[in-house]
């Protein structure tokens, strides 16, 4: 390529900037060096570039009364310049006055309107110059050149040079050239980006998947013929398609994560992944960066980027166990996910968007909570929109035998055992215990029974759990001694004991599925007036 000598060094100027390009992947990195090597020549006093995005900004945007659409404008994403008289720190800034412009608004939004560029010769002959111009004859500012930024005709952003001297013929040309080499470099940069992404987003979903498949294993499909599952069954059916926020409530091992992971293979997003997180477990310190992820270099130990929780099921959904562990001052930043559906990572400034379902979980009276001042009330509502409470093992003893018999074939498989099986005695057995570790003590006992197998003959020893709570006889051999006889005031007392372990066993619940009222084959309203006859109290929070 022969070139006038006069050409030579901005072509190979612009030669360098665009082999160094082609090496850059981070779009903040790639502007920059943009406008940097920009105003390195003498003629050139600002450099700057806009890319279209979406709006952000708009309450406090200073364009915002001239702003027709709000949903896209123009974002300055890097500047650089030489300041004469001005503040020459201020041209590197990108929250002035111009840090977003409506597209179609002045002359930097004229041309991403139009995707056409719009080269002043000479400012001083164009009368017609916006907001503020003061500046520019301070600065001797005498050309101006904005091209956009397209790439397969669409907008992407707007490329600007302001000039001291007047714009050249040929200035255009090579501006115009740099302009589309910004296009190509940009989709290159965002499909990397994207990339990276949604590799460590996989990489996330992948490590949370196997930390699920690892709890999930063997705890039981949903299994029961009981009316308290049959109730739970159909709350799920009637919630699942929708996009409503659940909150399972229940004892600790009742299956809320078997309902949760249900309600979420039922819905519109089962084919997104189901992100569980128990926030119990989750050290204090870290909880706001294990749940909206954090940036390299916003506390000790974060060496790179992070996608929280949040991220990882965008899409999808969110089961947020212990719900009710979640600390105080993070809740407000719960309820912000929640109503807006927007987060900002830890050490980060950037607003982002998140579409997630939320299925809560937890074992916890979460309006005791809210009533002793440890949980918020408004986020209490924004999760109780569809409650399920799953029934504790006790109240439905006709799941057992059906519960028993499949983790039995579980762990005869799991073990390579000889087939076992259980008898009708020790299913009643199960059936009599009142289980304060629900299924998952169930479960337990099955497996450590199969361990324990000697000859195919299956031992069961609830016992080894440690004192039995039976809340009905088991079936024994006749006595020749007659029971004991209980005079009035024994027999009272015992009344009372037994209506007072009912209600502390269900929290104080006494109706519906689950309800002491359930426990003690009364009906509700009985169970009332017995209460009050007897001089019952619900007790209060800890203080």
């Amino acid at each position: 390529m022969n070139l006038d000598a006069n050409y030579r060094p901005e072509y190979d100027s612009l030669k360098a900037l665009l082999l160094e390009m082609a090496q850059i992947r981070s779009l903040g990195e790639l502007m920059q060096r943009v406008v940097t090597r920009m105003v390195k020549r003498p003629h050139v006093a600002l450099a700057r570039v806009w890319v279209v995005d979406r709006g952000d900004l708009c309450a406090t945007c200073p364009a915002c009364p001239d702003c027709g659409d709000r949903r896209n404008c123009l974002h300055l994403v890097a500047s650089a310049g030489r300041a004469g008289e001005a503040d020459a720190e201020g041209w590197k800034r990108l929250d002035g006055w111009y840090r977003r412009i409506p597209i179609g608004e002045g002359k930097i939004g004229w041309v991403a309107a139009r995707g056409q560029p719009l080269v002043i010769t000479n400012i001083a002959e164009d009368a017609a110059w916006p907001k503020h111009p003061d500046w520019m004859p301070a600065e001797n500012i005498r050309g101006f050149d904005a091209q956009p930024i397209m790439h397969d005709g669409q907008v992407l952003g707007v490329l600007a040079l302001f000039t001291r001297i007047p714009t050249t013929e040929e200035g255009p040309a090579w501006v115009r050239i740099l302009a589309d080499s910004i296009a190509a470099a940009l989709v290159n940069a965002r499909a990397f980006e994207e990339i990276e992404r949604l590799r460590a987003r996989l990489e996330l979903e992948n490590s949370y998947l196997r930390e699920e498949v690892r709890e999930a294993k063997a705890f039981g499909q949903m299994l029961g013929n009981s009316p308290a599952w049959r109730q739970v069954l159909r709350q799920i059916d009637m919630v699942a398609p929708t996009e409503a926020t659940v909150l399972i409530q229940g004892e600790s091992g009742t299956g809320k994560e078997l309902v949760a992971r249900e309600v979420h293979r039922r819905s519109r997003r089962h084919e997104q992944p189901l992100i569980r997180v128990n926030c119990a477990s989750v050290p204090r310190e870290l909880f706001e960066s294990e749940f909206f992820g954090h940036v390299k270099g916003a506390f000790t130990g974060a060496v790179k980027d992070r996608a929280g929780r949040f991220e990882a099921a965008s899409g999808g959904t969110l089961f947020l166990d212990e719900v009710g562990e979640i600390p105080w001052e993070l809740q407000s930043k719960f309820l912000r996910v929640l109503q807006e559906k927007q987060y900002e990572r830890v050490g980060e400034e950037r607003t982002r968007s998140v579409d997630v379902r939320i299925i809560a979980a937890t074992n916890r009276e979460l309006q005791a909570e809210v009533a002793a001042g440890r949980f918020r009330q408004d986020l209490y509502y924004r999760l109780n929109v569809f409650p399920i409470v799953v029934a504790p093992l006790r109240a439905r003893r006709e799941d057992i035998p059906l519960l028993a018999d499949y983790f039995l074939e579980l762990a005869v498989q799991r073990l390579k055992l000889a087939p076992l099986r259980i008898v009708e005695t020790q299913a009643r057995l199960l059936q009599n215990y009142d289980w304060p570790g629900n299924v998952r003590e169930l479960q337990n006992v099955i497996e450590r029974a199969a361990i324990l197998a000697q000859g195919g003959s299956l031992q069961i020893d609830i016992a080894g759990q440690g004192p039995i709570n039976f809340s009905a006889p088991a079936p024994s051999a006749p006595s020749a001694e007659p029971a004991a006889i209980l005079s009035e005031r024994e027999w009272a007392a015992r009344e009372r004991a037994n209506v007072e372990a009912a209600l502390e066993s269900t929290g104080w619940k006494i109706h519906g599925p689950g309800g002491a009222a359930e426990l003690l084959g009364v009906k509700p309203t009985t169970l009332v007036s017995r209460i009050k006859r007897m001089g019952l109290k619900r007790p209060g929070p800890p203080a």
